[in-house]
């Protein structure tokens, strides 16, 4: 049963090669904490999945890491994993984000690659196709999901986007603007 409100973040099992996405990903799991909402994300320990999850740790929050079983030792280390306030291991990467969904209030989409990408189109896939109104937040910190805001404009002016109205991923380019975003989004709700 989940307590409160939680956060699903999305971002990358590795750091990047900007060192203030590090920075930003410990600030937004200090947030998270400070406002009483409990972290879900994927459960790595390293990159910027770890720096969220510190951040919202150290802040005093509560964090629930969700990972397959085969990603144990690819994004963190077993032993690390149990300054967690919750792990849940899944057997596949079908279960990890069946729980992920299920267990989110909102989700946020920092900067990341391939496997957060296709979380977050699947979140606004949902989303799109009905299946859910919960906010989804993308930050855009140096302007990384740029790229993906002009190519849903693209496919919205081409008709591809259909129930655009569902549609409606939030853009921001300052991490302090995203926790209050999804306290009015949830408060409006």
């Amino acid at each position: 049963m989940k307590p409160g409100k939680s956060v699903c973040v999305y971002c990358g099992s590795h750091p990047g090669n900007d060192p203030d996405y590090m920075a930003q990903a410990t600030l937004l799991g200090a947030n998270i904490a400070k406002s009483g909402f409990r972290l879900v994300y994927g459960g790595g320990t390293w990159g910027i999945m770890g720096a969220v999850a510190h951040g919202c740790l150290d802040a005093g929050g509560e964090v629930l890491g969700i990972i397959p079983e085969f990603l144990v030792n690819h994004e963190g280390r077993r032993e690390e994993l149990n300054v967690l306030t919750e792990l849940r291991i899944t057997k596949d990467m079908h279960e990890r984000k069946g729980l992920l969904f299920n267990e989110a209030d909102a989700f946020v989409a920092l900067p990341g690659g391939i496997g957060t990408l296709e979380e977050l189109v699947e979140v606004l896939t949902w989303a799109q196709l009905g299946r859910h109104s919960k906010p989804i937040v993308m930050a855009s910190l140096k302007g990384f999901w740029n790229p993906l805001e002009k190519l849903l404009d693209q496919m919205d002016k081409n008709g591809f986007i259909h129930s655009g109205d569902k549609l409606k991923p939030i853009v921001v380019d300052d991490i302090e603007k995203v926790v209050p975003i999804i306290q009015d989004r949830l408060a409006a709700s």
